[in-house]
C-alpha cells in the first residue's frame, strides 16, 4: 500500500512486526532514547508528511512508560506533518477505569482517551475493551473490533454438543452469549461482586452446568482471581470440564501456574493482543494472533473501506 508509515513503540513489536507483514509494507524505526533526567525523546525515522501513519502500541505493563512512549510518538507524527495518524492499540488497560464507583476517585479510561486526542490521535483502532462505555470516552472515530471470532473458530475444532459457555459475571454475559451463538451452545454466567483489586466473590451461577464442559470467556485475564473463584463453583455444580479463553492474556503474579495447575482445566486460550514471555507460558496455553484482523482493518481504514464487515 502507498503512502502508509506504520511504526510501533516497544510494548510489542513482535505484533507490529507481524501485522505489516500481513500488510506487505515496512514496520519503520522508531529511536526511543532516555535523557539523564529519565524523560524519555521519541524520533520517528522515517517520512510522514501527508502520509497516514499507523501507530501500534498496547498498553502493556509498563502501562505508564507505554503511554508516555505513546503520547510522544503521536506529538512526532504530529509535528512531522503527517495527514492522518491512527493508534492502533490492540489493549487498552485504563478501560477497566470506565465509571465512579467510589468517593473522589478518577476515571483514568476517559481521561488517557482525551491525552491521546491532545496529543494529535485523529482515530483510534481498539480491540475488545472492558465495556461499552469505553467507546464513547473518545472524542475521535473509534473502530472496536473483538477476538471471538479467532476464538471461535479455534474452539469449533471440538465437539461442542455438550458444552456451555460462561461469563464470570453478568457485565460480560452479553459478550458470552454473542460468542455462545458463534458455537451454537447455552450460556452462563457468575453473579459476581468484586470487593478490591484482587478478591471477588461469586455468589451463583445462573445456567446449567452440570455434567457439561465449560468454555470459561473473559475480556481479560490478570491475576485470575475472578476465574479462579468460578471454576470453584463449576466444580461444585459438577461441571465436567474447564476450558478457558479471554482476548488479553495479562497473566500477572503467576496466574498462568494457578489456573493450569487444576487437573480439570484442559485450556488456557488467549490473542496475541499483549506479549507473553517464553519463560512464563505453559504446557496448556494455546495463542491466537489477531494480526491478520488488525491488518484487514487498518487496510480497510486506508482505502476508505468499510469496517463494519469485522465486527459481527
Amino acid at each position: 500500500m502507498r503512502d502508509i508509515a506504520v511504526f510501533s513503540g516497544s510494548a510489542h513489536p513482535e505484533l507490529a512486526e507481524e501485522i505489516c507483514a500481513h500488510l506487505g509494507v515496512p514496520l519503520h524505526p522508531v529511536r526511543v532514547s532516555r535523557f539523564a533526567n529519565d524523560c524519555l525523546e521519541i524520533q520517528l525515522d522515517a517520512n510522514c508528511r501527508e502520509r497516514d501513519v499507523f501507530l501500534i502500541q498496547p498498553l502493556v505493563p509498563p502501562v505508564q512508560e507505554h503511554l508516555v512512549e505513546l503520547l510522544l510518538m503521536l506529538d512526532a507524527a504530529r509535528g512531522a506533518s503527517a495527514g492522518r495518524i491512527t493508534v492502533v492499540m490492540p489493549h487498552y488497560a485504563y478501560a477497566r477505569s470506565d465509571k465512579k464507583d467510589a468517593p473522589r476517585i478518577s476515571i483514568g479510561g476517559r481521561l488517557v482517551a482525551d491525552l491521546l486526542k491532545t496529543a494529535g490521535a485523529d482515530r483510534v483502532l481498539a480491540l475488545t475493551l472492558h465495556s461499552p462505555q469505553v467507546h464513547g470516552f473518545f472524542s475521535m472515530p473509534v473502530d472496536h473490533l473483538h477476538a471471538l471470532r479467532e476464538l471461535a473458530a479455534y474452539f469449533r475444532q471440538y465437539d461442542l454438543s455438550e458444552t456451555v459457555v460462561v461469563s464470570p459475571d453478568l457485565g460480560n454475559a452479553k459478550e458470552a452469549a454473542a460468542f455462545a451463538r458463534m458455537l451454537g451452545t447455552p450460556v452462563a454466567a457468575g453473579a459476581k461482586q468484586r470487593f478490591s483489586d484482587d478478591r471477588v466473590q461469586i455468589s451463583a451461577v445462573i445456567g446449567d452446568v452440570a455434567d457439561r464442559d465449560v468454555i470459561v470467556l473473559d475480556d481479560e485475564i490478570a491475576k485470575g482471581s475472578t476465574v479462579i473463584e468460578l471454576m470453584n463453583h463449576l466444580r461444585d455444580l459438577k461441571a465436567r470440564s474447564i476450558r478457558l479463553a479471554c482476548t488479553h492474556g495479562l497473566f500477572a503474579a503467576g496466574a498462568l501456574d494457578r489456573l493450569s495447575e487444576p487437573d480439570d482445566v484442559l485450556e488456557i486460550v488467549c490473542t496475541n493482543t499483549v506479549p507473553i514471555r517464553a519463560d512464563k507460558r505453559v504446557s496448556k496455553l494455546r495463542v491466537l494472533s489477531v494480526a491478520p484482523a488488525l491488518a484487514e482493518a487498518m487496510r480497510r481504514i486506508h482505502n476508505g473501506e468499510s469496517v463494519s464487515a469485522l465486527f459481527s
